[in-house]
């Protein structure tokens, strides 16, 4: 059950879904999340009434291609399947997107099943917890 948020300099309509389709599309792949398990915020930014801020830090040259993905899940992936998600993003939001992969800055935030609410004011993860168990990643790293 991730949230995902992602912000890119001058992206309209059509790039944001691509974008949107490749960071699902990894979590499907990496991390076996469900097909119908996509709650996604998609802005653009124009660079004058909002803007997006990079610099250098450990390396890469990004330009205005950039990409904010912040994913918000629940805790128990492993580095080794974290590493294969952003290396997963990155590959498709080049094909999907044409985002060149130094511009695609990824974070995760996890918390437990206790912390989400899926509608209707309940904590359906604490109510049915056989439905918080992780998915298994279809190929597994």
């Amino acid at each position: 059950m991730p949230f995902v948020r992602i912000d890119a300099m001058g992206a309209g309509r059509e790039r944001l879904d691509a974008l949107g389709r490749a960071v699902h599309d990894a979590l499907e792949e990496t991390l076996g999340i469900p097909p119908d398990d996509r709650f996604q915020v998609l802005v653009g930014h124009d660079g004058t009434a909002s803007t997006l801020r990079y610099g250098t830090y450990f390396g890469p040259d990004r330009d205005d291609g950039i990409v904010y993905i912040a994913i918000t899940m629940r805790a128990g992936r492993t580095p080794g399947q974290k590493q294969a998600l952003y290396r997963r993003i990155a590959e498709l939001a080049q094909a999907y997107a044409g985002t060149a992969p130094r511009n695609v800055f990824v974070t995760v935030t996890e918390n437990a099943a206790a912390d989400w609410s899926l509608g209707d004011g309940l904590a359906q993860y604490v109510l049915h917890p056989e439905a918080a168990r992780l998915p298994a990643a279809a190929d597994g790293p």
